[in-house]
């Protein structure tokens, strides 16, 4: 067994220094730095994370000519698409959510068309499958969660407005409570409903314990469990906003929103390993999310409407969830136009009948 797995370690690094050297030959004097430097990012070693000074040197593309980080981008893509090995694939998409955290904004901005623009979605790894060893096995089932999950935070980036958990495109708390505070309940719904996607996604990583502590999942937990804080801190703001628009919150905006806030409750215990950090913080947040829940089962109006509430309750949550909403803002865009945040109730008794059919 031992000779088996120093003969696959050397076909390895025979693979690596073959790929680098067929990069040298081909690429032009522009693009021979890039390719080298992915190349020695996503080696196929299963037990090394990319290199820091290899990451460094990808990301520094990104302060270039929007050509040159298209280029970077487009090569990093393709070089996941075409490897059928899972330590390879991993780091390619490791690689890829460092361009979302730490990337320049031309870097991220062309990152976000894959697959916003129409075309072909370079995260879809459904069908990954390295049965190589029971290693690669396993690392497979991590590669099909991974690249769902980067695919669902850029989907959530974009609904927000910005990249969640970018240090490139940090946005001041205050700034961002103010924001949310002018959203309507359609979009204010839309933000936490994509917020509590990424939070069931995430909620879905396979299972750490088979990997043996591998280095390559560790770096992934680690990422996942930054970005975890982030999107319990945006869901944090959402939640407040809510509970201040409670007592003018209408059936229809609180079935949607106790449907989220009960999806979200379901991950908490499969979440509850994934970070160590800020733990009252976190606590604080799935209280919040209670006391909102039961705030809204406990009034006088939403009891009036249980039947309803139990009828729909039998529909599949996630497209229930999606359908309802889409079919009352146009019949309810009333509640949603009335803006009546907590922060503005004294515009409670105002109504704007000339906007009611423009939302």
């Amino acid at each position: 067994m031992g000779r088996v797995k120093v003969f696959r370690d050397l076909i390895g690094i025979i693979k690596d220094k073959a790929s680098q050297s067929k990069a040298a030959l081909i690429s032009t004097p522009r693009t021979l730095s890039l390719h080298l430097a992915l190349l020695r990012a996503t080696t196929h070693d299963p037990f090394s994370p990319p290199d820091p000074t290899h990451l460094a040197t990808l990301l520094s593309f990104g302060h270039c000519s929007r050509a040159t980080a298209s280029t970077a981008v487009d090569a990093i893509m393709d070089r996941l698409q075409t490897t059928r090995d899972a330590s390879v694939a991993i780091k390619c998409l490791i690689t890829v959510h460092h361009i979302i955290k730490r990337g320049s904004f031309i870097l991220q901005d062309q990152l976000s068309v894959y697959p916003s623009t129409g075309g072909r979605n370079y995260l879809k790894l459904s069908n990954f499958r390295d049965d190589t060893t029971p290693l690669t096995w396993e690392l497979s089932s991590w590669v099909r969660w991974y690249a769902l999950y980067l695919e669902n935070l850029l989907s959530t980036s974009r609904i927000l407005g910005f990249f969640l958990c970018s240090t490139s495109s940090s946005v001041d708390k205050d700034r961002e409570e103010d924001r949310v505070s002018s959203l309507i309940n359609t979009e204010l719904l839309k933000e936490i409903n994509s917020l509590g996607n990424l939070i069931e996604q995430i909620a879905k990583k396979p299972d750490s314990s088979n990997s043996n502590g591998n280095v390559l999942v560790d770096a992934v937990l680690g990422l996942v469990g930054e970005d975890y804080l982030s999107s319990i801190n945006e869901i944090s703001i959402r939640v407040s906003e809510f509970k201040e628009r409670l007592d003018c919150l209408g059936f229809v905006d609180s079935v949607e929103l106790v449907c989220a806030l009960r999806r979200l409750e379901e991950c908490k215990e499969r979440l509850s390993t994934l970070s160590q950090r800020k733990k009252v913080m976190i606590e604080s947040v799935w209280g919040s999310i209670n006391e909102v829940k039961d705030q809204i089962g406990n009034s006088k109006a939403y009891k009036e409407d249980e039947g309803r509430l139990l009828m729909m309750g039998r529909r599949n949550k996630v497209s229930e969830s999606a359908r309802f909403g889409e079919r009352v803002v146009m019949k309810h865009s009333g509640n949603s136009v009335k803006f009546s945040s907590g922060r503005f109730l004294s515009f409670n008794d105002l109504t704007f009948p000339a906007y009611a059919s423009m939302e």
